[in-house]
């Protein structure tokens, strides 16, 4: 299914992340294993790097592979992402964004620099490497080689419901998924289709908030083969969510019970009537953590 193409995932030194390279590396596909080595909340990760670690795994099982430590939050770092794609093998084919860390505080207790190192490594380092790649095929697009490509990101539960604890981590994750659906539209003339996966899996990030999460990273990696390969043509702008053996396609905001005076309301018109419709729509999801 990936065999001959280019994939490039990030945050791929551990996890999820390592779960996805491997599972591409095994299906034929060369890999740019990406990972800044930091810790689960982004500071100093230790000795060795553990995207060498991964690229080692790839290529004793007969793979290709090369490591990629820059940060991808940066443009330079994103940019040199698509550059080692291209200088190792020569194209780029599919770009999974996955690199993320917690920094987990009640919204009270959430200062700014947590919240800003958060939406920047998740946010923006889903926004920088997808500019950098979508840039390559655009350019591969009107030079009359279309490409069939794939982008792949990663949100959460939290970034669809919620999560207590949370409010940085799913505002980036919630951002992530309006970014997917941006990025399928505009880019679908050059050939790229985009989509998002919410994972459910016991790793770093999650095994402090939800410790009795048993599914492994290896179980959500064959959905993301499938959807950064070929064979996926056709879907675009979904969010799926993934755990174990159960697969989700996600519906997001649509619209659901209406009321049109047809002139403005007045407060208490506008309370009564956003009570009624209030009534008759669907409960939202619990949000995570609460009650």
């Amino acid at each position: 299914m990936g065999a001959g193409r280019v994939v490039v995932v990030t945050g791929a030194g551990r996890g999820l992340g390592r779960a996805h390279a491997l599972a591409f590396a095994a299906e034929g596909a060369r890999v740019v294993v990406n990972d800044l080595g930091v810790g689960l909340d982004g500071g100093p990760g230790g000795a060795g790097s553990p995207a060498e670690e991964v690229v080692a795994e790839i290529r004793a099982a007969g793979g290709e592979a090369v490591a990629h430590g820059g940060d991808i939050a940066t443009a330079r770092g994103a940019a040199s992402l698509v550059e080692a794609a291209l200088d190792a093998f020569g194209r780029l084919d599919a770009l999974v964004n996955n690199a993320g860390f917690l920094r987990d505080r009640m919204l009270v207790n959430l200062g700014e620099e947590d919240w800003d190192a958060v939406l920047r490594v998740h946010l923006t380092g889903h926004f920088l490497p997808l500019r950098a790649a979508a840039a390559h095929w655009r350019a591969e697009s009107r030079a009359g080689r279309r490409p069939v490509a794939r982008v792949v990101n990663t949100t959460s539960g939290a970034g669809l419901l919620g999560s207590v604890g949370q409010g940085n981590y799913a505002a980036a994750k919630a951002g992530i998924v309006g970014l997917t659906l941006v990025a399928s539209a505009e880019l679908a003339r050059y050939g790229v289709q985009v989509n998002a996966i919410a994972p459910a899996a016991r790793t770093r990030m999650t095994e402090r908030t939800f410790a009795d999460l048993a599914a492994a990273p290896e179980d959500v990696s064959p959905l993301v083969v499938w959807l950064g390969s070929p064979a996926s043509e056709g879907v675009t702008g979904r969010v799926f969510e993934a755990e174990a053996g159960r697969i989700t396609v996600m519906e997001g905001w649509r619209a659901g019970p209406t009321a049109d005076k047809g002139a403005r309301w007045t407060p208490a018109e506008a309370g009564a009537t956003a009570r009624k419709l209030v009534e008759r729509s669907s409960a939202p999801g619990a949000v995570y953590g609460a009650g």
